[in-house]
């Protein structure tokens, strides 16, 4: 199916901007130079609503992590244009915003969730999802924090460092961090790909309820066709291209 650029759904009632949450036009992303180049995304067209939750699949190697690693501000794009969340990550003469100016743009708009948890080692639960509040002038920040400890079940392991911590409730505390500033994005790389089945089913129903009740787009990177099958739409990536789009 074709690529759908109008909202299928209304935005939160905060959320009045009427831009799609990403909008993007014939995106790349080419690595290495020369002899040496290797060009990863070839050229993407891809509007995602806000509110939309969108399944990200494809084999290893189709582009799917890049892809999201540009959407959400960590890769610069080579060329194309890219709007993110109201913010131009990209314009139309291949310019793309410096890698200050990228985390400027994300900071408190997108939240990211990864296979690896990423806690800091040396901080406890609380810390690790105050401290980025507090880094980026959030008021309030440890009581935000402790809120959403509490909302992901984690109230009483607040003070408990990631290594006294099951690897669900290490994702409990990175699905907290990421969702702490309210982005209006959430991207999810296999969220439970170091999970065991069980913990990994209860973690996708948190995702699922946080992002909900914050009003956010969802797109979420999965090798599990069940889990992408729970999305509103699934686009498929093969060689660096959009190979199918389809809306449930």
């Amino acid at each position: 199916m074709g690529i759908v650029t109008s909202p299928a759904h209304s935005p939160a009632p905060s959320q009045i901007d009427p831009a799609p949450a990403i909008l993007a036009r014939d995106l790349r992303l080419t690595l290495g130079s020369g002899e040496s180049a290797v060009e990863i995304l070839k050229g993407l067209d891809l509007a995602v609503p806000l509110g939309q939750t969108l399944a990200l699949l494809g084999p290893s190697g189709s582009g799917k992590s890049s892809l999201m690693a540009v959407l959400c501000g960590l890769e610069r794009a080579s060329s194309g244009t890219l709007q993110v969340a109201g913010q131009r990550f990209a314009g139309a003469e291949g310019k793309a915003l410096g890698e200050d100016d990228l985390a400027r743009a994300r900071r408190g708009r997108i939240g990211v969730v990864l296979q690896a948890f990423h806690l800091l080692p040396t901080m406890t639960a609380l810390e690790n999802v105050a401290t980025p509040l507090e880094l980026a002038g959030m008021p309030q920040a440890r009581e935000r924090a402790e809120a959403e400890l509490v909302a992901v079940g984690l109230g009483h392991r607040l003070s408990h460092y990631p290594a006294q911590l099951s690897g669900g409730e290490q994702q409990r505390v990175a699905i907290a961090r990421a969702l702490a500033p309210r982005p209006a994005l959430v991207f999810a790389d296999e969220p439970t790909g170091n999970l065991d089945a069980a913990t990994g089913a209860a973690i996708v129903d948190l995702l699922f309820a946080r992002r909900a009740e914050a009003g956010a787009t969802l797109l979420i990177i999965t090798h599990d066709e069940s889990l992408a099958r729970r999305c509103e739409r699934v686009v498929t990536l093969a060689d660096g291209r959009i190979a199918s789009d389809v809306h449930a």
